[in-house]
Order: structure tokens, then C-alpha cells, then sequence
């Protein structure tokens, strides 16, 4: 086993390098994918890479989008010999503390997907944990399994050779739909999955790219394919179904 931490970004230049140095204790590589950030983030990082030995910078040309850094920052990951990418955000919402919790999961089983479930406190705005609550349900009705409990947290462990098949395949989404249908995709293919605790805050006045109207939009329709193509997948859940009875 060989993990590696991945970090996507998109202009959170002032979050970043308190995530990294909080990552440094780790003694793991540390990729960051820079979707795109603008000429302040992009000194920062910088600043980050030359300081920090353990971090090395994905750069792409223009931003893409969450989804498309992340399946940048896997395939490269894969390339360059590592199992699994322990996945966290760039503002500085997700506790560093427990990425030794992830690696002990995915080395108890290296096939898993290790997804993070949240436990908030008073900062999480009530409006996404009722869009949580929504998106929840909606992939335990399109993979008909409650295995999953919750599909959009970002701090999550990756196993990148499941993963990268899975991107050969048809297209997944570049943007915010990307964490949710990448989920339903795995577990459609039969990849288990484990849920580690985790504590996740929200800073105040801290920067977020999610847009509700679009990517709301955007997660509707990711939701609305994985239920058109529910019939195809009944053989394989009930196939899961019975591998679980009998484990």
C-alpha cells in the first residue's frame, strides 16, 4: 500500500499553507492540483512547493472545475505508483488529525472506498445539511444500498486502481456532481465501502465555489441518470446484496 494526500484548488490561497503544515506531521507525499487558481494563489503555492519536500504541484492551464482536478490529481497519482489518494479540501474545513484514522482503514481493506462522515458543529449552515440529508437518500435509492453515509464529503481515501478503470469508462462530471456520482459509480462496480467519523467545520466568511442554482442543477441531473438506469442495475445489487449476507 502507497498512499499519497491529494488536495484540489481553485484560489484558496489563504487556507492553503495552514493545511499543508498541518499535513507535514503526516510524513506522506502531499499532490496538489491548482485548477486554474489566479496569480496570488499561484505564488502561494509556489511558496509551498520550494518550502515543503513532501509536495509536489499539479498545475492545470485553466479551471475545469472540482470534478476535473480530481480525476487529473487521481490519474497522476496512479502514474506515479501510488494505491490511494487521501483526499482533502483546500480551505481547511477538514481535521488533518485524522488522516492516520484513513490510512488505518484503507489498510484494513486496501480495496475499500474510505468516505468521510461528517460530524458538524454550530458552523454548518443548516442548508447544507438538508441538501446532505437529500443527497444521502438519493444514492441509497440509485445503488440500493445504505452503505454509504455521506456521499459528498471531500476528505476521503481513494483507491486509484478501481478508481482510474472507472474514468476509462463514460464520462463523469467536471464540477461539484463529480463527489456524489463518483460514489454511486464505485459502489455500482462493487468496490465496499467504509465510513471513519470526522470533524468537519465551517470558517466563517470562509470561500466556497459551490453555486447553488447551477450545481444544484448539476447534481439533479446526475441523480436523474443514476435513476433512469436503476433497472440495469438491480442483477449487480442483488449480487452485492448476497456477497454481504454471506460475509
Amino acid at each position: 500500500m502507497k498512499p499519497t494526500l491529494l488536495i484540489p484548488i481553485f484560489d484558496h490561497g489563504d487556507t492553503i499553507a495552514g493545511v499543508v503544515a498541518a499535513l507535514a506531521v503526516h510524513e506522506l507525499p502531499c499532490l496538489i492540483v491548482d485548477d486554474g487558481s489566479r496569480e496570488p494563489t499561484r505564488r502561494v503555492l509556489a511558496e509551498i512547493e520550494a518550502r515543503h519536500r513532501f509536495v509536489s504541484l499539479l498545475r492545470r492551464d485553466r479551471n475545469g472545475g472540482r470534478g476535473a482536478a480530481l480525476k487529473s490529481g487521481y490519474r497522476k497519482a496512479f502514474a506515479r505508483g501510488f494505491t490511494h489518494a487521501i483526499q482533502l479540501d483546500a480551505d481547511g474545513q477538514h481535521d488533518a488529525s485524522d488522516v492516520p484514522a484513513f490510512v488505518r482503514a484503507i489498510r484494513q481493506d486496501p480495496e475499500a472506498l474510505v468516505l468521510g462522515a461528517p460530524r458538524f458543529d454550530a458552523s454548518a449552515p443548516r442548508a447544507r445539511l438538508y441538501g446532505r440529508q437529500l443527497s444521502r437518500a438519493m444514492v441509497w435509492l440509485t445503488t440500493l444500498s445504505f452503505a454509504v453515509e455521506d456521499p459528498l464529503c471531500g476528505f476521503r481515501g481513494i483507491p486509484l486502481a478501481a478508481t482510474c478503470e472507472l474514468l476509462r469508462g463514460p464520462s463523469l462530471g467536471d464540477h461539484m456532481e463529480f463527489d456524489p456520482e463518483l460514489v454511486i459509480a464505485l459502489v455500482r462496480s462493487g468496490v465496499p465501502v467504509c465510513n471513519l467519523p470526522t470533524r468537519v467545520v465551517y470558517a466563517e466568511g470562509g470561500l466556497s465555489h459551490f453555486d447553488l442554482w447551477r450545481d444544484n442543477a448539476r447534481l439533479t441531473r446526475v441523480y436523474g441518470r443514476a435513476l433512469a438506469s436503476l433497472p440495469f442495475e438491480l442483477p449487480g445489487a442483488l449480487r452485492r446484496a448476497a456477497r454481504a449476507c454471506r460475509a
